[in-house]
């Protein structure tokens, strides 16, 4: 029998009393996915925990002005661990994740975690479970006179020199301190990239785990002199790195998405699921692939989905159906988000645009298993192949346009999320690359 919030509550103070445990950090991410988070001393912690603390918003980017600046954090009690390395100064510690509350004590409408808990509700009413689970790829990279992949290995290669190995078991203990269970990690197809899978969940604690992962694997890095990056592409001419997330619906018990009597075992409501993604790709691309640096990767002949299609095993479609024997393992893995990006909001526009398709009972288009990776932009224009947006400013007037991105996002973190965006886009635009002004210094 699962325990309620005061009784976890009071399990966690026994275990901080226990333990000794002096300190606490308080986390949250802002509207981006970056990790925001302050310390308490654990004296204060049970009414913390009971009460929140305050703390000002109005720098914390997406959650409002200055005029709006007080917030509470109010510690997720499920989500306590204690911090598994030394830090340094001999304390024991620990974390929580932390919902965001406004002073009169609703929930704070710009908290990205608020974002999705109400989108699961919504598929809880609609008696379904979100379950899904993220593919993190990232780079760990050496910085000598310039910043370059820390490897020369490629898919699945392993470490003569056992540093790779070293890294991945030291990622893999703390995240089981972390109550999550890694199933695999390897290397990727590029050099110094890596890629990190773990156990689906609900929607919730999935984007719990891919948070802590993605700090986790800096940490590690960072302990052997390395950089870790999850930037989309940084090198040229090489793979990006995606987050391709495996989704389910579960009803009573049972996988919404398996069907014995349906052609491929896959449901009716998992077609719908899959027509409801494709029909707002467009509009919810800029939450999945969020910064301009999304978009180098999205291109044609990186193994980068940027087709707006579906299909069995095709991995060059934007959703494509793996190989399941069992009930258990029917899915869908769309491809084309990546792990810089805020999972909770991320996570979010997947199952809103799911749950889309069930309600109006969109059927996908014809599955196809023509591979597209080797076309070029040309090449698919002429056979009529549509695609994502070509860069963020596209996706960004889709996602303006989007009556459902409003609704998911409320009106005001609708516009916060609008506007962030297109001041990085302005950012991003007045940049000269070395690229540019190689090709056209002399010609022009």
């Amino acid at each position: 029998m699962s325990m309620n919030r005061d009784e976890k509550i009071e399990e966690v103070l026994k275990t901080i009393k226990e333990k000794e445990i002096e300190f606490a950090t308080l986390e949250f991410t802002d509207i981006n996915g970056i990790i925001k988070s302050f310390g308490v001393t654990t004296g204060r912690i049970e009414s913390i925990l009971k009460e929140g603390e305050h703390f000002d918003g109005s720098s914390i980017t997406g959650y409002g002005s200055i005029e709006e600046s007080d917030m509470v954090a109010i510690p997720d009690p499920f989500t306590f661990h204690e911090i598994p390395w030394d830090m340094g100064n001999g304390l024991d510690e620990c974390a929580f994740l932390c919902d965001i509350y406004e002073p009169d004590g609703k929930r704070y409408a710009g908290d990205p975690r608020y974002i999705l808990q109400k989108i699961a509700e919504e598929a809880k009413k609609m008696g379904y479970e979100f379950m899904c689970a993220p593919e993190l790829e990232f780079f760990i990279l050496k910085e000598e006179e310039s910043i370059e992949p820390r490897d020369m290995r490629g898919y699945f290669e392993a470490d003569p020199h056992l540093i790779d190995e070293q890294m991945r078991k030291e990622i893999a203990y703390y995240a089981k301190e972390y109550g999550i269970e890694i199933e695999t990690l390897h290397h990727e197809v590029a050099e110094g990239q890596s890629e990190i899978d773990f156990k689906y969940d609900t929607a919730l604690k999935t984007a719990n785990h891919t948070v802590w992962l993605k700090m986790l694997v800096k940490v590690v890095a960072a302990q052997y002199d390395y950089i870790a990056t999850f930037m989309p592409k940084p090198f040229q001419n090489v793979n990006g790195s995606g987050m391709h997330v495996h989704q389910s619906l579960w009803k009573e018990g049972k996988n919404a998405f398996y069907s014995k009597t349906n052609e491929n075992n896959l449901s009716q409501v998992a077609k719908h699921f899959i027509g409801g993604q494709l029909k707002y790709a467009k509009e919810m691309a800029a939450v999945l692939c969020s910064w301009p640096n999304s978009y180098k990767r999205l291109v044609p002949g990186y193994e980068a989905p940027v087709y707006l299609g579906w299909g069995f095993k095709n991995r060059s479609s934007l959703i494509r159906v793996p190989n399941y024997t069992s009930e258990k393992g029917a899915r869908c893995e769309i491809r084309c988000p990546d792990p810089a990006g805020n999972p909770y909001l991320q996570l979010a526009v997947l199952l809103a645009t799911g749950l889309e398709g069930i309600k109006q009972k969109i059927e996908p288009p014809e599955p196809s298993d023509v591979n597209v990776y080797k076309l070029s932009t040309k090449e698919m224009k002429k056979r009529g192949i549509e695609a994502l947006p070509a860069n963020l400013y596209e996706a960004l007037m889709e996602f303006e346009k989007s009556d459902l991105m409003k609704k998911v996002f409320g009106e005001k973190t609708f516009r916060n999320f609008l506007w962030a965006k297109l001041e990085e886009f302005d950012k991003y635009r007045v940049v000269i690359s070395d690229w540019e002004f190689e090709r056209y210094v002399r010609k022009l």
